[in-house]
């Protein structure tokens, strides 16, 4: 049989591959802001719409969309909308995942290029931008525009090509079963957390749809229109302060804090997304904290077959809730930051605090029920109640090994008896006097 060859890329469309996995994501994301932008001021009542203006004003939105600090007015602004920073992730992953495709990139050297190019783009246009908008209103520091979007780009790119480039065959190779069973668990722990703190905000929400439809009429379709693109950034940033509001140590606006068992209120912006915050305390609140113990029940039960030994099944648990309390470290730490120095400043989400809460609360129930409802080893000897029937079984063969023992014991003596026999003739016959000898 003919073995197929695959014809290799020819320089030119690996070049163009390449350029694609670059700009591609780069010009889109900056597009993408500058139509929102377009759009928000050509609705709104008292704005003027300039072509050039919106091009300006979409260079420090791309920035801020990559999670860079901006300084308004001498005033940082670190709290920054989620949701653009995921789709423009999404984005660049998915554009590397389409380059390593057309060239059939394949190793850590084709996919490194890939990555490469992707953050070096991302890192010199950030530079940039930063260079260029110094001295006017917003500001930004050129180190941290430099490498936010180079990580941020390098990280969803890596992830895009992560199978071609044999990342992931090497990791899972270094690491055993458990560990990899508890990485599982984690992950799948992290998606239901933040599926309990999206409910918590739908909840709010529509507990207070009131309050929050009659901030969209505030100042005409143009207000509201942007008042909606708002709280939809957001969205992500409350969906983890939901989570922190169930794990315990909750979150802080300004003077306001938001938690079960510690609340102070006060007022708030009159945003949209904002009125899901509640207005007083509440006793059933303690109960909220079911929801992050049946997560931690859920990995339990997820890894009670992970291992025979529940020792080995402990560390799968462990495993999980340090992926819980690594992931929320990061997310609670890029949803929360500076406001400007307002009265509102600043939105803390206690990030060390919710990471080591959230951790325990998987850890702990994980434990316990991975280590109750698994498997246990069969222990030999009698440690514990013994089994009647297992009991009764045993004593059977016992008395079965005693019967066989007792009658070889009657065979052995049997077939002694003649030699002893024996013996004692020749020495009957040995005291016998010796009869005389003829001639003496």
């Amino acid at each position: 049989m003919a073995l197929l060859e695959v014809e290799p890329v020819a320089p030119a469309a690996r070049l163009r591959a390449l350029a694609v996995a670059a700009l591609g994501p780069l010009l889109t994301g900056y597009a993408a802001v500058a139509a929102v932008m377009a759009l928000v001021t050509a609705i709104a009542s008292r704005s003027t719409f300039t072509t050039a203006g919106v091009l300006t004003a979409a260079l420090p939105g791309w920035l801020a969309a990559h999670q860079v600090p901006l300084i308004i007015q001498g005033h940082e602004l670190g709290a920054l909308p989620l949701l653009p920073t995921v789709l423009l992730m999404l984005l660049a992953g998915r554009t590397a995942a389409g380059a390593a495709d057309r060239v059939d990139a394949w190793g850590a050297r084709e996919c490194g290029q890939i990555v490469l190019v992707t953050v070096a783009a991302h890192a010199a246009f950030g530079l940039t931008v930063a260079l260029l908008i110094d001295g006017g209103p917003v500001v930004v520091d050129p180190l941290a525009g430099f490498y936010y979007p180079a990580l941020l780009s390098g990280l969803a790119a890596g992830v895009g090509v992560a199978k071609r480039s044999g990342l992931v065959e090497w990791a899972t190779g270094r690491v055993d079963e458990s560990a990899l069973r508890g990485l599982r668990a984690g992950l799948l722990a992290v998606a239901a957390l933040l599926a309990l703190g999206a409910l918590i905000v739908t909840f709010g929400l529509v507990t207070s749809f009131g309050s929050a439809n009659s901030m969209f009429a505030l100042d005409g379709p143009g207000s509201a229109l942007g008042m909606l693109l708002l709280s939809a950034g957001y969205l992500p940033n409350a969906v983890v302060a939901g989570t922190a509001f169930i794990a315990g140590p909750g979150f802080s606006l300004g003077s306001v804090t938001i938690a079960p068992v510690g609340f102070e209120g006060g007022p708030v912006p009159a945003l949209p997304l904002l009125a899901a915050l509640p207005e007083h305390a509440a006793l059933w609140w303690v109960g909220l904290f079911l929801l992050p113990a049946a997560v931690g029940v859920l990995v339990g039960w997820v890894l009670r077959a992970a291992a025979e030994e529940p020792r080995e099944r402990m560390r799968s648990v462990v495993v999980a809730a340090v992926v819980v309390a690594l992931a929320f470290v990061v997310l609670a730490g890029s949803a929360g930051g500076a406001l400007a120095g307002g009265p509102f400043h600043p939105l803390d989400l206690h990030a060390a605090l919710v990471s080591f809460a959230l951790g325990c609360w998987v850890a702990v129930p994980g434990a316990l029920v991975a280590w109750f409802a698994g498997p246990r080893p069969v222990v030999e000897g009698p440690v514990g109640l013994i089994d009647p029937e297992e009991a009764a079984e045993a004593d059977e063969s016992e008395s079965a090994e005693d019967e066989e023992t007792e009658a070889e014991d009657s065979d052995s003596e049997e077939a002694d008896e003649p030699e002893e026999s024996a013996d004692e003739e020749t020495e009957t016959d040995s005291d016998e006097p010796a009869e005389p000898e003829p001639g003496r």
